[in-house]
């Protein structure tokens, strides 16, 4: 690695898909959502076509929100509307219905409890090592401390520092600024960042002039963040 873990004083760890499975808690939570909701079997063949379409959406439009191209509210109308309008559902019950999946998703979510292997023990290693331990994460207030402690993850975390909290996402340096400040290790070189988005959580934190490490979960053949260090399953 290209840091000395013994100058470490603070690890920071993305939750989703680095720490929680969240591409197969999504995907969980859809399905079940398409089981219980009689308009999205007729609007969709099957509860794969249907989640494949959210999916492609909501993909796009996170993209666009971890920049600040749009809010959050935008993010969370549109990734529902834009399937079901894609469908065939006229444009205002769409809107109506994206306000109530909008809760009923993240409801169902918060539920799921799969975690990426090796989640756990990689804590139980830094808690070993000596680090403070904190989630740094664009994810949602209202869906993330529920996550946390359905999968268990709530004991072995010190801090929570989330997009929410200040209006602001990865990778903007603000974001890691301010939560260097929500601990007691004032030096850059004293934090790292391990997630799986070289855009976002690794980025970010090589600007922030932290120590970085790319879960690269996927092993994809992106290009490797300059200092980052690259791990694979």
């Amino acid at each position: 690695m290209n840091y000395n873990h013994k100058d470490i004083r603070m690890t920071w760890v993305d939750l989703d898909d680095t720490l929680i499975d969240f591409t197969a808690n999504a995907h969980a939570a859809l399905v079940l959502m398409y089981q219980a909701e009689p308009i999205l079997q007729q609007l969709f063949p099957s509860a794969e076509d249907w989640a494949q379409r959210y999916e492609r959406h909501n993909m796009a439009l996170w993209a666009k929100y971890n920049i600040g191209q749009i809010s959050r509210d935008f993010l969370r109308m549109e990734r529902f509307r834009l399937p079901l309008t894609d469908a065939g559902l006229p444009d205002s019950e769409a809107r109506r219905l994206s306000s109530r999946y909008d809760t009923y998703y993240l409801d169902l979510l918060a539920t799921r409890k799969r975690l990426i292997p090796d989640a756990i023990p990689l804590l139980e290693t830094l808690r070993r090592l000596g680090s403070s331990i904190g989630i740094l994460s664009n994810g949602f207030r209202e869906v993330q401390y529920r996550k946390m402690d359905a999968t268990g993850l709530t004991p072995y975390i010190d801090i929570v520092v989330l997009s929410d909290d200040i209006g602001i996402n990865k990778p903007d340096t603000r974001l890691f600024d301010y939560a260097k400040t929500r601990t007691a290790f004032s030096q850059s070189t004293s934090h790292l960042m391990i997630g799986d988005n070289p855009d976002t959580d690794i980025a970010g934190a090589l600007k922030a002039g932290w120590s970085a490490i790319w879960y690269n979960r996927n092993n994809t053949q992106a290009t490797q963040p300059q200092d980052a260090t690259q791990i694979s399953t």
